[in-house]
């Protein structure tokens, strides 16, 4: 449903959603309305179950380790809340993490007495080196009062594809808990295994890569932590376990009343993503990949920057280094308030009509631009982006 007259180049931030899933949605949400009761009371546990064998399939993990959430950093937020931390515990993160979840991570922390210790990751990240520099960054803040390690799969800011499974075996083996923060990862990373990942905790958003309504997440928690793992908010079936049903489903299978129709469309949403190309949805994957790197070439080696990580650690989203602002750079076209970081971006989307990220990256105050890759998107769109920024770029250094 994208606006027509956008050449949007941003998929990574919020996604979007096929119209044959708005539309299974929209039967959802109608079914809850015509009998709210009979809705909520008689059918939502089924249904939750129905969404959890799927995404459970997917992301290859038992169907009764997940529950679902508005977003990722809600994830995030509920593990360590559930954790409890001690005066002295450390969270150990690195730069790179979302800010938000870090912002979760502070406050719960500083509410413990414990704190969080951030390693700065190499940045560009170097290329003969690639993961193992970003492994040796991570784990030099690992000290005795690491308790647990909060990682993305993919980086936000930065678009990392992050050795993942190297740094959870390394956690294990040093008895740190493991919050993988995989907002990106489901429907980006190709051979997702929670299973063999064995995490304690995943989180991951839907309704980013495998392109589900808004507000549809899962969090995986690992069996022999689920009890007294509960939700921030409890509702009525608190403390009130149904029937041959664990606490840990019956809590969060209903948090209040809520539209819980996006995350019941999850199924809708992986079985028209895997039925886009012929080979499935490992397809969908591997042709965005490759559209991103493809882009990621040609604007790299048009400008003349230098590749900011080893194409091994690019997912669907890759960073590419823009110069400085020259003294000439033109002024904002948006009023002061306005949320975009960089007056580049705004002009890209003002007199282009190209909606894509500029902003910086933790370790090095140059500007990167943040391309993505959906199967709505074109290697001609990407063409055209060159073409704005060659006009932009130079009207900067007038």
């Amino acid at each position: 449903m994208h606006d027509p007259s956008i050449v949007f180049l941003n998929h990574g931030s919020f996604g979007g959603c096929p119209r044959e899933v708005l539309a299974a949605q929209d039967v959802i949400r109608a079914r809850m309305e015509a009998e709210p009761v009979r809705f909520f009371v008689e059918e939502l546990q089924g249904l939750m179950d129905k969404t959890r064998d799927a995404v459970a399939g997917f992301v290859d993990c038992d169907w009764d380790d997940l529950a679902f959430l508005p977003n990722a950093t809600t994830g995030v937020a509920v593990a360590l809340e559930n954790i409890g931390l001690k005066p002295g515990d450390e969270i150990l993160a690195n730069d790179h993490e979302y800010p938000a979840c870090l912002n979760n991570a502070r406050r719960i922390a500083e509410r413990a007495g414990a704190k969080v210790v951030i390693p700065r990751l190499p940045w560009p990240v170097p290329l003969d080196r690639g993961e193992q520099s970003v492994i040796d960054a991570i784990l030099a803040g690992v000290t005795q009062r690491t308790r647990v390690a909060l990682i993305s799969h993919v980086t936000s800011p930065s678009g990392l594809v992050m050795p993942i499974e190297k740094l959870t075996a390394a956690f294990k083996a040093r008895g740190i808990l493991t919050l993988i923060d995989g907002a990106h990862a489901p429907g980006m990373v190709e051979g997702l295994s929670i299973r063999k990942l064995d995490p304690d905790f995943y989180t991951a958003n839907c309704h980013k890569w495998v392109c589900s309504p808004k507000g549809s997440a899962l969090l995986y928690v690992r069996k022999a932590l689920q009890k007294n793992f509960r939700p921030l908010v409890l509702s009525n079936n608190a403390e009130l376990p149904k029937t041959g049903r664990s606490q840990f489903l019956t809590e969060f299978d209903y948090i209040g009343t809520s539209d819980y129709s996006a995350i019941l469309a999850i199924p809708a949403a992986i079985s028209s993503m895997s039925a886009m190309l012929p080979s499935g949805f490992a397809a969908v994957m591997r042709h965005n990949r490759d559209l991103t790197l493809r882009a990621r070439r040609l604007i790299t080696e048009a400008i003349g920057s230098t590749p900011v990580a080893p194409e091994s650690m690019i997912g669907s989203i890759a960073s590419i280094f823009l110069p400085p602002r020259g003294d000439g750079a033109p002024p904002s076209t948006r009023p002061p308030t306005s949320r975009y970081g960089d007056s580049l971006q705004e002009r890209l989307i003002d007199r282009w009509k190209i909606q894509v990220p500029v902003w910086g990256v933790p370790g090095t105050p140059q500007r990167v631009l943040r391309i993505s890759a959906q199967l709505y998107n074109s290697f001609e769109q990407y063409e055209y982006l060159l073409h704005a920024l060659r006009h932009e770029l130079a009207a900067e250094h007038l």
